[in-house]
This record gives C-alpha cells, sequence and structure tokens, in this order.
C-alpha cells in the first residue's frame, strides 16, 4: 500500500498535466488562426480517410476563399439557419441548447408512446452555435460524449476569446461540409451551381445552408421537397440577419 498511493499520485498529476499541455497545443492553434488559415480540419482529414480507405479515391474539393469573395447572400442564409445570434452570444447560445434538449425530449416521449414500437430513432436538434462546429471540426473527432463536450467548449471559448465574428463564420463557411468530399463555400457553390461563392443568390445560398446539418444525404436527393421548403423558410428570414 505505502507504494501505491505514491504511484497513483505520479500517474495522477502525469495525467493533468498531459491534459494543461494539450489545452496549451489547442489554444496556440486557435491563436495561430487569427493570422494563418488552417489548410484542413480535423474532420475533414478523417473523413478524407474514410473515403479512401472505402473506395480508394480522394474527391478532395476545396479552395479557401477569403470573406470579400464569398457572397453576403450565402452568410446570412447560413446565419438564419444554423445560428441567428450568432453576433450576439459568446460562442454558446444557452436558449438554443435549452430548446434543443426540449424538442429532443418530446421526440423521444413521442415515440415512446407510438403503438407501432418504431426501431428507428427520434431525429435529434442540434443547438450548437457556428461557433461551437467550428471548434468540432477544427480540432476534435465526431464522438459525442462528455469530455469530447467538455472540450469543445474550451475550444469554443478560445475561438471567441482570439478570433473575430467575421473571421470565425470565414473559417466555418471555408471548412464546414457540403456533400461527400466537398469542403466549403466555394466548393459547393462549384459543385452544386457551376459558379463562384461570391456570386450566389439568395435562393441558392439558401439550398446549400439547408443542407448544412445532413449535405451528404441531401447531396442524394436534390429534388427533395423538404429542401425546397426549408429553403423558402430561410429566405424569408435572410433579411432579417446581418453577417458581422
Amino acid at each position: 500500500m505505502r507504494k501505491f498511493f505514491p504511484a497513483l499520485q505520479q500517474w495522477l498529476w502525469l495525467v493533468l498535466g498531459s491534459f494543461v499541455v494539450l489545452q496549451i497545443f489547442f489554444i496556440t492553434r486557435i491563436a495561430c488562426m487569427a493570422l494563418w488559415d488552417p489548410a484542413s480540419t480535423a474532420f475533414e482529414r478523417s473523413q478524407a480517410w474514410q473515403i479512401s480507405s472505402q473506395t480508394g479515391r480522394l474527391p478532395w474539393r476545396q479552395t479557401w476563399k477569403p470573406a470579400s469573395d464569398i457572397s453576403n447572400n450565402l452568410k446570412r442564409a447560413v446565419l438564419a439557419s444554423e445560428d441567428s445570434a450568432f453576433t450576439q452570444h459568446k460562442g454558446v447560445w444557452w436558449d438554443s441548447i435549452e430548446r434543443a434538449w426540449s424538442l429532443n425530449a418530446k421526440a423521444q416521449a413521442k415515440q415512446n408512446a407510438a403503438t407501432n414500437k418504431s426501431t428507428a430513432a427520434p431525429k435529434v436538434v442540434g443547438g450548437s452555435t457556428i461557433t461551437q462546429q467550428l471548434a468540432k471540426n477544427i480540432l476534435l473527432s465526431g464522438e459525442r460524449n462528455l469530455p469530447r463536450k467538455a472540450q469543445e467548449w474550451v475550444l469554443t471559448m478560445a475561438l471567441e476569446t482570439f478570433l473575430s465574428k467575421k473571421q470565425i463564420l470565414t473559417l466555418y463557411l471555408n471548412h464546414v461540409e457540403w456533400g461527400q468530399g466537398v469542403f466549403g463555400a466555394e466548393a459547393a457553390a462549384q459543385h452544386y451551381f457551376q459558379k463562384p461563392a461570391a456570386s450566389l443568390n439568395e435562393w441558392e445560398a439558401a439550398r446549400l445552408a439547408v443542407m448544412l446539418p445532413r449535405p451528404r444525404f441531401f447531396e442524394k436527393i436534390p429534388q427533395s421537397l423538404y429542401l425546397s421548403e426549408r429553403a423558402q423558410t430561410i429566405m424569408a428570414r435572410m433579411g432579417n440577419v446581418v453577417p458581422p
């Protein structure tokens, strides 16, 4: 027992030290993003590995564009769809998270009460802000657990501290997934509409914004009635959103 406790203490200090070093690494990388744009994200590299392992090829489409070369229509559409309070919150929109929890609880209760005992999982509504989504995509895996969410919160705070809202939105739009191997606004505009991101009109921008929660799913059903109807809703909201 005398040997056990010193060994345990040493192990705990090692774990704590490793955690602190990891946080310093992450925060330093984010601070550097204020000066240099990241070439790729952890999520993009993960997707590239999955695609190449499954197909033996790497259909990677991505072209970095500054904020001035991305249509304001797309900025407004994405904000209206994903995070209408983007310029107001400090990285976490607690009202949205609370609403998402409530909707998910109601969906689960409805499924439990269904008589057909469907095995399909209820639709999960997310409450993540654009900053949280960016934190997850840049440096984290796609796992969903408490430690990863805690790490996401730390990175979200770092992004909001070191980068402006305009920089955060520009990073997001250049790295978000819009289909299998399609990353960023420029690649999405070329892939779906054969035009640069700077030239997207309101309807095209709204269509792209609607795809964001499930881009690979909607890529397979471009004529979906839901896409068209939801795009009309987003267009109606775009006038109330002002990009940073």
